[in-house]
């Protein structure tokens, strides 16, 4: 990709930054296969068959945004995004739709843009695309990618998803597929462009690359605590004028549970969350994790937001303070925890937390 600012189009949708009294709420998922009522693994198709039920009640509570990640694994149900996107569109009104994350390095730029503006028309304009890297590389054996070409594939995607976005004619030229000259890509999106994002975990060059397109951030913060990433969201603000763009939305993703109370609240989601982090640690190399290691990442200042509404909500607005994010996404999915846990988080982040973070910001 060229060292020179790339053009970015007029925003597209809401991502404009909403002010210091307000944060936006939305949710994410990968779609975790859970456990039912008797401990057995709950199949892919009823996992996904819930997830509709889920979105329906985040739109129905006056959440934000619903998100659904792209993997390509036994413990993750969603491995196309889009389809279930354009499902949940014709089941919810307002809730906005979108990927948390499309793994761009493995995908055709192509296709995910029209994927995802077929869905913006199913939904009436109500889908979002959020591009990363992932979290896995199970995709690049899958898909027959080398990953000795893990930076090139998801620079030269990224720049051609950026042109292929702007909805004109694309001009393009690059090692990992063949050129385009002058080719149209269809459908348009109706009245704007198709809202992306840019999925980072915590280094100074993806945020650099994020600020280069121009494009919104979410920060993946599922460990550490999240103050510390108040510095990349500070220097993403600060290339993003270097680069001569408006300021676009900051926002974070992290982990977490809503019950009545803390005590419940930790009792219900600790053995779902040791069993998915010892679960993923085993495969990095990770020692075991622990009570101590989940009860500090439910403090204050640590990266899960599991607690009763009030604790939650108060976490929600020292992020406001701390990284000036402008939304927060809860990963409300955990490995095995039941259907109907995540249910009545859901709505409770949304009947209880979002208006208490509300009063709070306005105090």
């Amino acid at each position: 990709m060229s060292e020179t600012p790339v053009s970015s189009p007029a925003p597209a949708g809401p991502t404009e930054p909403v002010g210091p009294t307000r944060i936006l709420l939305g949710l994410n998922t990968f779609g975790d296969a859970g456990t039912g009522p008797d401990g057995s693994p709950v199949p892919h198709a009823q996992v996904l068959r819930q997830l509709l039920e889920q979105a329906e009640l985040a739109d129905a509570v006056g959440l934000h945004a619903f998100g659904v990640g792209e993997h390509h694994r036994k413990d993750f149900a969603v491995s196309a995004p889009e389809v279930f996107l354009a499902a949940a569109a014709a089941r919810t009104q307002q809730i906005r739709l979108g990927s948390a994350v499309t793994v761009l390095s493995s995908d055709d730029p192509i296709r995910v843009f029209q994927r995802f503006s077929t869905v913006d028309a199913l939904s009436n304009g109500r889908a979002e695309v959020m591009l990363g890297r992932g979290s896995f590389i199970e995709s690049f054996p899958l898909f027959g990618l080398d990953l000795a070409d893990y930076e090139v594939l998801f620079e030269e995607k990224l720049e051609l998803f950026h042109k292929v976005r702007a909805q004109n004619p694309v001009h393009w030229e690059g090692r990992t597929r063949p050129a385009l000259s002058g080719l149209s890509v269809y459908p348009h999106l109706e009245h704007h462009l198709l809202p992306a994002w840019i999925g980072v975990g915590g280094t100074p060059e993806s945020v650099l690359r994020c600020a280069e397109y121009g494009y919104p951030i979410i920060f993946a913060i599922i460990g550490g605590e999240p103050r510390s990433f108040a510095p990349l969201a500070n220097l993403y603000r600060e290339a993003m004028a270097k680069y001569g763009h408006p300021l676009q939305q900051v926002a974070t993703h992290s982990p977490g549970h809503v019950a009545p109370t803390d005590g419940e609240a930790r009792e219900e989601f600790f053995p779902h969350w040791l069993e998915l982090r010892n679960r993923i640690g085993s495969e990095r190399g990770w020692g075991p994790g622990s009570r101590a290691e989940f009860d500090a990442m439910c403090t204050p200042e640590g990266a899960l937001y599991v607690g009763s509404p009030e604790t939650v909500a108060q976490k929600i607005v020292r992020l406001k303070h701390n990284l000036g994010a402008d939304r927060f996404d809860l990963k409300y999915s955990s490995g095995s925890l039941p259907h109907a846990a995540m249910m009545r988080s859901i709505e409770l982040l949304g009947t209880v937390v979002a208006p208490r973070v509300n009063e709070l910001l306005k105090e």
